[in-house]
């Protein structure tokens, strides 16, 4: 191998890193596309990511160890993961990142993970000047976006946050989900503590902006912005509820959730995780088409709130996949040319600044501007 390319993309063959590779060659970014096999990552770079004969890339394999790991990342400056859940494949990862003085992202969903993080490597990667930013995705930034921008009114400690999607999960996703349905606890902020969602308290209807129907959503893990936000002094509660807009789809995610913790609850860890893996596989084994914009859309709907004042913010936008890989090849690309707006464990927010991300996702059509409306 000759000079090393500065950005590693591990995952690179499933369906968010192929977009993530896409949006590196849009970037102008030479990358390594890594995983475990050679085959599948030729495939999906010939097959799957537009345009990737101009692209300026090259594909390794490598084994998921710390050491192998380690030994791929020395040179580079910044790896880009996509391989979940992440609570389970993620430490090596990060630990290889640590050693090979890598800046670190993901995008992961994992409530428990972030916290993982934060607990265990924030420190040592802000002591290393090195970036640890879990959690770059439509799903968690582009809210996250649209509660900075309300945020901006001065007063407000509380952010009630919907995040909406057109389409369905990829296999990758549908792992995750259940897989931490069942194994980790979900939270959220309330005066600063986290408090656990009930984890039998089913559906919720929710009024979203945009439609007259009311919505299904759940708590999906707690997500990400508890966790971010339990590090800002002008937050105090934060509560996040998501789901699909496809209102059967959203039905049926209880009952398969509910089944699948009744016939694994005796299991020790690895032997639950094994077949909660096979019963995702049975809910979604196949690739999603790539993404429509007419029919995968996307919404991120925050109310923020205060003693005295209110705002509220909406960012309709589509293709939730495209948003995350573009959201993680702009982190890559302001990694390469200066120094995150803050080190260590941080969002891609408060790595990159909210308005910078923002820019981003409407510059490629990704995002309509955002729907401001304050009340002080």
């Amino acid at each position: 191998m000759s000079e090393k390319k500065p950005v590693i993309v591990y995952g690179a063959s499933g369906y968010t890193g192929r977009l993530v590779c896409e949006y590196l060659r849009e970037y102008n970014i030479p990358f390594i596309a890594a995983g475990r096999s050679a085959d599948k990552l030729n495939a999906a770079m010939k097959s799957n990511v537009a345009g990737i004969e101009t692209a300026d890339y090259e594909v390794v394999t490598v084994p998921h160890t710390a050491s192998a790991l380690t030994e791929l990342f020395k040179g580079a400056s910044v790896v880009l993961n996509t391989v979940g859940p992440f609570a389970k494949f993620g430490v090596e990862v990060v630990q290889a990142c640590l050693a090979a003085k890598c800046h670190y992202t993901d995008t992961t969903g994992e409530q428990d993970w972030l916290i993982t993080l934060e607990q265990e490597f924030g420190a040592k990667f802000a002591n290393a000047g090195l970036l640890l930013a879990p959690g770059i995705a439509q799903m968690y930034t582009t809210g996250e976006i649209a509660a900075q921008l309300c945020l901006e009114t001065p007063g407000l400690d509380t952010l009630d946050i919907a995040v909406f999607w057109g389409g369905s999960p990829t296999i990758a996703s549908t792992q995750t989900i259940l897989v931490n349905a069942a194994m980790a606890k979900a939270y959220y902020l309330e005066q600063n503590k986290y408090v656990e969602h009930q984890p039998d308290a089913g559906l919720y209807n929710l009024a979203i902006p945009g439609q007259h129907e009311l919505a299904l959503a759940l708590p999906w893990g707690g997500t990400s912005h508890p966790v971010w936000f339990k590090r800002d002094p002008r937050v105090a509660n934060v509560k996040v509820l998501g789901g699909v807009f496809n209102r059967a789809l959203m039905l049926g995610v209880p009952q398969i959730v509910a089944a699948a913790l009744e016939a694994t609850k005796d299991m020790k860890p690895d032997e639950r995780y094994a077949a909660l893996a096979q019963t995702a596989a049975g809910v979604m084994n196949t690739m999603p088409p790539r993404e429509n914009p007419r029919v995968n859309k996307s919404l991120d709907s925050v109310y923020a709130s205060g003693p005295l004042g209110r705002a509220h913010c909406v960012i309709y936008g589509n293709s939730n996949y495209k948003q995350t890989g573009m959201l993680q090849a702009f982190a890559a690309a302001y990694l390469l040319q200066q120094s995150p707006k803050r080190v260590g464990f941080a969002s891609g927010c408060q790595a990159f600044g909210h308005h910078e991300l923002l820019g981003q996702l409407r510059s490629f059509g990704l995002v309509g501007k955002p729907v401001l409306t304050v009340h002080d």
